[in-house]
């Protein structure tokens, strides 16, 4: 059962019981909405909660927005200020995921995005791993990534998540952990709710922002840390499906997923089937960063809790 009592609704923060929209909204019906996923670490350590790269992902709910023809009604400032007030009256001790919450509220039948009435939302509950096992095993699903040109892949629109699901529940059903899915044009995309990264021969590569992929904030703190820390070379490229049978390491990486070693792809070990040098060093290296211990980053951390 979810452990948080409160949400930010309707303009203030209310017991959670209380935040609940009509079976007529029109975001339930069609998915009109975008959202964020953030997370807050619990360092122990500090008795404080950090949370990771707040203010990216309000950058990014604002942008999401402009695409979906939505007005958030707040600044950057106000939804970090929203964001942190709701955690300290929640009072956590663990780690928690964090979802903010565009939507038009509206009880219209109506297929559009103008002309309705936009609504904000956040609530927060505490939350471990989004992946439960340390390593994956993935297939590529049968599933295509959706087009920018149909679903704008750079929102985090809520109607797109459903080709998310049906890759994710594919995948599940099959026995894997996690779903690779193609674009239209048939190279990698990403994972169900992660970008995804290749190593061979020294070289981390990615597929670019081209490739119908997020512009996940995780992947730029991955490209980060592997560049200042690791002094890997990144490229951005299209990769083929049968690049990632030949790889000498692969990996998700995402707010939810964090960093996540894939061990296996379509029943085919990836590498030697075990964890590559580079995604146990960047395992390891971001569960540092996130909980605050490394210096370099410490501004990435947003800490909720007065000292």
């Amino acid at each position: 059962m979810p452990n948080n009592r409160f949400a930010f609704f309707n303009g203030e923060i209310v017991p959670i019981e209380q935040a609940t929209v009509s079976v007529m909204t029109n975001a339930l019906n069609y998915g009109t909405g975008c959202f964020e996923g953030i997370r807050g670490y619990w360092s122990p350590e500090e008795s404080q909660l950090l949370v990771f790269q707040l203010r990216a992902h309000m950058e990014r709910l604002h942008r999401s927005c402009r695409i979906l023809y939505m007005q958030l009604p707040y600044s950057v400032d106000e939804l970090c200020a929203i964001t942190i007030e709701l955690l300290r009256r929640e009072e956590f001790r663990e780690d928690v995921y964090i979802r903010p919450l565009v939507y038009k509220s509206d009880p219209a039948i109506a297929v559009r995005m103008n002309g309705l009435t936009d609504a904000f939302t956040l609530f927060a509950l505490g939350f471990g791993q989004y992946i439960d096992a340390p390593t994956v095993r993935a297939c590529v699903s049968s599933w295509r990534r959706i087009d920018d040109n149909i679903i704008p892949s750079r929102a985090k629109a809520s109607g797109a998540y459903i080709n998310s699901a049906l890759a994710k529940t594919e995948a599940l059903l099959n026995g894997y952990d996690e779903a690779i899915v193609l674009g239209s044009d048939g190279q990698v995309s990403e994972a169900s709710a992660a970008n995804l990264f290749i190593v061979r021969g020294g070289t981390l590569i990615t597929p670019p922002l081209t490739s119908d992929v997020l512009e996940g904030i995780t992947r730029q703190v991955v490209a980060q840390l592997a560049r200042e820390r690791l002094g890997l070379p990144l490229v951005e490229r299209p990769i083929d499906r049968t690049e990632l049978y030949v790889a000498d390491e692969a990996f998700f990486c995402g707010t939810g997923a964090e960093i996540k070693p894939i061990i296996e792809i379509d029943r085919r070990a990836v590498g030697d089937g075990q964890v590559g040098p580079v995604s146990g060093q960047l395992v390891r290296l971001y569960a540092d960063v996130v909980r605050g211990r490394v210096p370099e980053y410490r501004q990435w951390c947003t800490p909720v809790y007065e000292r």
